[in-house]
């Protein structure tokens, strides 16, 4: 999609030039403002056409049924959907007497823009109405970064021509949906989920109270308006159950302007009650007014400024790349920066697609950013996680496991998969949370989290690993019954990504008993458990087929049958293949066994890690969104740098381009945040799994200068790269001297002056190796067809 013309590649701007109603539901997503709180689509202002409407609060959501064609002890009975709650976004313009309708009357120009310093979607239209009558419309949109409740609207007409202007500015619930889709990656439709409790309304402004039927949540909105207009206005107001409308109508001459100026406030709750509520809203409210529209700018740009100073990659020679990774890291910051203990979404708050759940995929590709950028969003969102652990608790002793099992998709913290290979079974879940918060103690230094709520969850978690693994006759530590990252190989034994990750959970959990003895007492973790926890972790086993000289995903994965690309090559095969063909296939999902390789570096040597990248490239098919910046990351680790190259790009650019063709339902976070690591740890190597800062820049043809910030111990840290040689710049820190790892070995950088170290260049050990049909990245595979075309040609 940003290939079109439409479409410039710019550093710091999504840009649409022209207004492409086949694309609405897709810049709906990229256009989508959040803070964490409040997710506002990009729909158009006077809400038609429109892909999907869509206001979201996070954590307000709906329970519905969960229908199985054969029950189970275990199986969840309720699942969690996130609601399209009241929408403030909407403003309707009449000219004359006629509504300002872009398939209506003549569209002169229309450019739409994302600013990613500014956090404001602008919008410019030249429209001329059915009648002749002519006027110019910029609106500027934002979601407060600061004021946690407000979102604000600048809504300007100028008249061409003399005109009667009329602007309803408008409070509406219970939106009518658009059909549901048969893919089972949308989000199940609900109609009219909110009942009404109370409006209220006045000239200027209103406010909407409605509550949820069965999860009994209560929501308030509420809006305010400044109005700025030459001559006479007419203000009034009105309202009913779901909806409440302000309307301004004066008249203009040519040239002249009139300026609305338009404040929303939300708040929900499952405990507060509707007058408190309503006081929240009506304070947000106020306190908009204090600050003023001027005074929301300067804040969202002071915010931006200090976020980016901090966290912004520079890609010299891939100005798409460049564009891509800036917008992946401002989506990340949008979901979480005023979450404040509430879940980050898969989606973030862009669209309904996956219910509005979260899953493993935010401790394990969007919390690692985050720790490195923005530190206090990545505690709020593990805070959040520690918050459900009594939940969790509950469901390790529904399955007849100790500690805590915690779901694999969730808004409230209960589990809401149906389908339990891939969700109950996915343990590793639980490592994947506690690798999140030893990753923040690693990389901050701050131990007060883990002193707040952290060692609980270690504690549970390793109690969950120990009950679920066993020692055989031979010593050997193994787990049965576990799902891993690759969705398309269920239900196995001795997955090396769960054992790995699971060893590690329960090392961390011993260690952080021992920094703690006083709390891991209370929490009745004496020196015997600790003593099994690194037993089972030092005797755990990880399968390795000699013969192949590759780890097998699983135990036995390597014997199983082939699968036949030439016969099944329509993608995603979950969506044409019976799960019952791919369980028992080598045929790969997304990265899992490459994965384990990341996260657990140290656990395999540079010749392991060569042979497998080159085994599992062939049978991965990156039917998921989390592979691409995998494969980036450890193709690079390799030496396939090209290769690394066109996964980062395609992991970049999934949502800017629409790669997996569900971009209109929101866009995938976890990629988003994938693109930072495709460049990050894999162009600028980065590890920390050995609790030290490591860093190995390489990089591939195609960029000539990789520029990246940190945030280490209290350091801020520049990494700067080019194909020869690294400058690391301490910009401050505690001590002013910190010991970081280049290229394998101790570095010790200071504040007083940047280190300029050489780049040691890695050679691959074999050829760059093959994909499956048609699922070669995406650079490569255009490029293939271009030079195609142009052989064609000639």
């Amino acid at each position: 999609m940003i290939a079109d013309e439409a479409f410039p590649v710019e550093p710091w701007h999504i840009r649409e030039t022209e207004l492409r109603l086949d694309l609405l539901p897709q810049t709906e997503s990229l256009f989508a403002l959040s803070n964490g709180h409040i997710g506002l689509r990009g729909n158009l202002d006077e809400g038609e056409p429109h892909g999907l409407p869509g206001t979201y609060l996070n954590g307000f959501y709906e329970i519905r049924p969960l229908p199985y064609a054969e029950a189970g002890f275990g199986y969840p009975e309720e699942g969690q959907s996130i609601v399209d709650v009241t929408n403030g976004k909407l403003i309707r313009l009449l000219v004359d007497d006629e509504p300002f309708d872009v398939r209506y009357g003549e569209l002169s120009s229309h450019e739409r823009v994302l600013d990613l310093r500014a956090g404001t979607l602008t919008r410019a239209a030249e429209w001329t109405s059915p009648a002749g009558k002519r006027v110019e419309v910029h609106s500027t949109r934002l979601v407060s970064l600061t004021q946690r409740g407000l979102a604000a609207i600048e809504y300007v007409v100028e008249a061409v021509d003399d005109v009667l202007l009329t602007v309803q500015s408008e409070l509406v619930a219970n939106e009518d949906q658009p059909p549901a889709s048969a893919d089972p990656r949308v989000a199940a439709v609900l109609s009219h989920p909110l009942t009404p409790v109370q409006h209220e309304v006045s000239e200027r402004g209103a406010m909407l109270i409605h509550r949820t039927r069965a999860s009994e949540l209560t929501l308030a909105a509420a809006m305010d308006h400044v109005v700025e207009a030459p001559g006479r206005v007419d203000l009034s107001g009105d309202a009913g159950q779901d909806w409440a409308r302000t309307t301004v109508v004066c008249g203009l001459k040519a040239g002249e302007r009139l300026r609305l100026v338009k404040y929303l406030a939300y708040g929900w709750s499952s405990l507060r009650s509707r007058p408190a509520l309503r006081d929240q809203v009506a304070a947000a409210i106020a306190g908009a007014r204090y600050t003023g529209w001027d005074g929301l700018l300067t804040a969202q740009r002071e915010y931006l400024d200090e976020f980016w100073d901090c966290a912004d990659v520079e890609v010299d020679g891939d100005a798409d790349c460049q564009q891509a990774v800036r917008f992946g890291l401002f989506h990340v910051l949008q979901a979480s920066a005023r979450a404040e203990r509430r879940a980050i979404a898969g989606k973030g708050l862009t669209g309904t697609g996956y219910d509005g759940h979260a899953f493993w995929d935010t401790e394990g590709f969007v919390l690692p950013v985050l720790t490195y950028t923005a530190p206090r969003a990545a505690a709020d969102a593990l805070r959040w996680r520690a918050s459900t652990l009594e939940m969790a608790r509950d469901r390790a002793a529904e399955l007849d496991l100790r500690g805590a099992a915690f779901p694999w998709r969730t808004i409230h913290g209960e589990e809401c998969s149906a389908y339990w290979p891939a969700g109950t079974a996915g343990f590793h879940v639980n490592a994947d949370i506690a690798m999140a918060f030893d990753r923040y103690r690693v990389v901050t230094g701050d131990e007060s989290l883990e002193k707040d709520c952290g060692l609980a969850v270690l504690v549970d978690t390793a109690r969950l690993w120990l009950s679920l693994g066993h020692h055989d006759r031979y010593g050997r530590w193994r787990i049965d019954g576990v799902t891993g990252p690759d969705e398309y190989t269920a239900v196995v034994r001795d997955n090396v990504f769960t054992n790995l990750m699971a060893a590690a959970n329960l090392r961390v959990a011993a260690d952080a008993c021992t920094r703690q003895p006083d709390a891991a007492r209370a929490l009745g973790v004496d020196t015997e458990e600790t003593a099994a926890w690194r037993d089972a972790a030092d005797a755990v086993h990880i399968p390795y087929d000699e013969e192949l000289g590759v780890h097998p995903q699983c135990d036995g994965f390597t014997t199983l049958r082939e699968w036949d690309f030439d016969q099944n090559t329509k993608y995603p095969l979950l969506l044409h293949e019976p799960y019952v063909r791919l369980y028992p296939a080598q045929v790969v999902k997304q990265a899992d066994l490459v994965l384990a390789m990341q996260w657990q570096s140290h656990a395999f040597t540079p010749d392991q890690k060569a042979r497998n990248v080159d085994y599992y490239e062939c049978r991965t098919t990156r039917d998921s969104s989390l592979s691409a910046c995998t494969q980036a990351v450890m193709c690079a680790e390799v030496g396939h740098l090209e290769l690394a190259h066109d996964y980062a790009y395609e992991a970049a650019l999934i949502d800017l381009r629409d790669l997996h063709h569900n971009t209109g339902d929101g866009l995938h976070l976890a990629s988003l945040a994938g693109s930072w690591t495709a460049l990050v740890a894999g162009f600028g190597g980065l590890r920390d799994d050995e609790g030290v800062l490591a860093l190995d820049p390489q990089l591939p043809g195609g960029i000539s200068r990789l520029r990246f910030r940190l945030r280490w111990r209290g350091f801020r840290v520049t990494v700067d790269a080019d194909h020869d040689a690294v400058t690391y710049t301490l910009r401050d820190g505690p001590e002013g001297v910190l010991t970081i790892r280049h290229s394998g070995d101790p570095l010790e950088i200071n504040t007083r002056k940047p280190t300029r170290v050489a780049v040691r260049p890695k050679k691959p050990l074999l050829a760059p190796p093959k994909q499956p049909p048609g699922r070669e990245p995406l650079r490569r595979w255009r490029s293939t067809v271009d030079a195609s075309r142009n052989s064609r040609e000639s």
